[in-house]
This record gives C-alpha cells, sequence and structure tokens, in this order.
C-alpha cells in the first residue's frame, strides 16, 4: 500500500494533506522520518506514526444506529449533532450514512465505510424494501383507508415532481399509525406521500432496511456492530 493512502485511510487527512505532512516531517516508518508520499509499506508490519502517534489500519465497518430524534445525518457540523458524533471509533468520520433521515425522524441509520456494499443498498436498481412507522394527524377509517392503500398501491404523484411514486404498500396498524414500505428513496417521500393524500406526518420511524431490522433492546443514540450475516444480505 501507498504510504499517503495509508496515512489517508488511517486519519483524517486528505492525499494532498499527507503529502504535506510527509514534506514537513511529522510521519515516521520503524522510527524513521518518510517524507516519499509513493512508498509502500506493509500495515502488518510496519510501524507507522503521525505527529508521534502510532496509526493502525481498520477494515471495513458496518453499524447499525438507533437514530434518535434532533440528529443530522451529515458529515458537517450544523445546528444538530451528527449521528457520526454518536459512534465512539477511531476515524468515526469515514463512516457514511446509508439512506439518510431527517432531523425529526427516528429508527434505523445503517452506516459504513464500504461505499460499494452501501450503494448495493441504495442504488434503484436493487429495489431494497424500507419500512417505516408513521404517526398520522389525521385518522383514517373505512372507505377513506381504503382509499389510501389504493392509491399508495398504485403510485402517488408527489409535488414538484414528473412522476409517480413506484407502487407502495400501506398498513394502516390503527386510525393514525401507519405503516409504509418502500423501494424508493426521493426527498422526504414518506411525508411527501401522505401530504399529497391530504394528511400530515407527525412522528416517523424507521423499522428496517431489506432484512435487516432496527433492535428492539437497542436504544435510542445506541449502536452495534453488523454481523458478519448481517452485511452479507446485501
Amino acid at each position: 500500500m501507498r504510504l499517503d493512502r495509508f496515512l489517508s485511510e488511517t486519519t483524517d487527512l486528505t492525499r494532498s494533506l499527507a503529502k504535506r505532512a510527509l514534506k514537513n516531517g511529522e510521519v515516521e516508518i520503524n522510527g524513521l522520518p518518510a517524507k516519499q508520499p509513493a512508498r509502500h509499506i506493509d500495515p502488518g508490519s510496519d510501524r507507522i506514526s503521525w505527529q508521534g502517534e502510532v496509526l493502525t489500519l481498520v477494515g471495513l465497518r458496518y453499524l447499525m444506529l438507533h437514530k434518535p430524534t434532533g440528529v443530522e445525518c451529515t458529515a458537517r457540523r450544523g445546528l444538530y449533532p451528527r449521528a457520526i458524533d454518536l459512534v465512539d471509533l477511531p476515524n468515526a468520520e469515514r463512516l457514511q450514512p446509508v439512506g439518510r433521515l431527517d432531523v425529526d425522524t427516528t429508527g434505523l441509520l445503517l452506516m459504513s465505510d464500504d461505499g460499494h456494499w452501501a450503494h448495493r443498498i441504495m442504488s434503484p436498481k436493487h429495489l431494497c424494501a424500507k419500512v417505516y412507522l408513521a404517526t398520522l394527524a389525521e385518522p383514517w377509517e373505512g372507505e377513506h383507508a381504503d382509499n389510501a392503500l389504493k392509491q399508495i398501491a398504485e403510485g402517488v404523484m408527489l409535488d414538484g415532481d414528473e412522476e409517480v411514486t413506484k407502487p407502495a404498500t400501506l398498513e394502516m396498524l390503527s386510525p393514525t399509525q401507519a405503516k409504509l414500505t418502500l423501494t424508493e428513496g426521493r426527498y422526504h417521500q414518506v411525508k411527501r406521500m401522505f401530504a399529497a393524500l391530504g394528511n400530515h406526518v407527525e412522528q416517523l420511524h424507521r423499522h428496517s432496511i431489506g432484512a435487516i431490522v432496527l433492535d428492539d433492546d437497542l436504544p435510542p443514540g445506541e449502536w452495534r456492530e453488523l454481523s458478519a450475516e448481517e452485511v452479507a444480505l446485501f
């Protein structure tokens, strides 16, 4: 592995900043200064340090986070805490949310630094089902509920879009509790679908992505690593 790539994968340094650190003599290999970005190293046997800190190459990581309300799925720091701030792992900044959730939406958030794995989940070609639980402002019962189920199954035209949504499945758990299964990921899609049908989502929770279901005993704000079997589902 090239030294500059190793630095960019084990620190917050970009390739250009890694080259600058090398030029400034901030990096050592086995106790000796190293300044060549293209130098090949063996992460398993070479001892590489930056500013005196020994660096370790971490393998690809796959996590399940129970996202609480008031948390953003973004890399930039803003008005709200970030999802990655809840993950106490080295180089957590490298983890990317796999399918973002709004600030006020709770539930399952998958995170990984494996871009290919994330793409397999989020690509529209793969039709990965995502299940949401929504609390509605207006109760839907009887004929009203039947009409909503029919429209969502056929596709809904969202304000500002040019095509109707793909067929989805709606199940009314109670007059104000809905379970919606989607295979798309449009901007604010769940809220916009209910709005298009004359209702308003007061609370929204993502229950599952594909075959991965949020653990019942995982508290909001907590996370765990996915098992090898779960990772292999995608």
